[in-house]
């Protein structure tokens, strides 16, 4: 494996970084407003230990964003990193036709990126993504500060389960 000090550390951004819940209620009606539940990511606040554990992590890896929204997103994403203050790293993002779970499409790109670099660590607020990179033999941190109540906790399964949206 590569030296841990030029290992990956890969940050999700909704859920770890990004607090999400003023924007879950588009996901939580029929049919999902998918347009607007993205059009409202540059204004979601920061969730504080996300940022904090950004930036104790850039001080000895290269910093790696793995998100599954739209590359449509890719500027919008782009400027809340910045204008937040994490730190700079290369933002990695599902294809805007790529509707797999995010279980099946952060795996596969890990993967990739332990042939490239080696993967130190994943934080990640997924229950399922979390536990198939445990499968796959990664080292996760379960991002747990964010929790939202059951009616919407459903609806953020089914975007990523089902509909392969987040």
């Amino acid at each position: 494996m590569p030296d841990e000090l030029l290992a990956y550390a890969v940050l999700d951004i909704d859920g770890v970084l990004a607090d999400v819940r003023h924007r879950l209620h588009y996901l939580d009606q029929r049919p999902k407003d998918w347009t607007a539940f993205f059009d409202a990511a540059p204004d979601d606040p920061v969730l504080v230990e996300g940022l904090a554990l950004a930036g104790q992590l850039a001080t000895d890896h290269e910093v790696l964003y793995l998100t599954g929204r739209p590359e449509r997103c890719r500027t919008d994403t782009q400027n809340w990193l910045a204008a937040h203050g994490f730190p700079t790293g290369r933002l990695l993002m599902r294809s805007d036709r790529d509707r797999r779970p995010a279980r099946v499409t952060k795996i596969e790109r890990l993967h990739i990126l332990q042939a490239e670099r080696g993967v130190a660590l994943l934080i990640d607020d997924d229950d399922r993504v979390v536990e198939a990179a445990v499968s796959a033999g990664f080292s996760v941190r379960h991002a747990t500060w964010m929790t939202e109540p059951p009616a919407l906790q459903q609806a953020v399964f089914e975007a990523q389960e089902v509909e392969g949206r987040t």
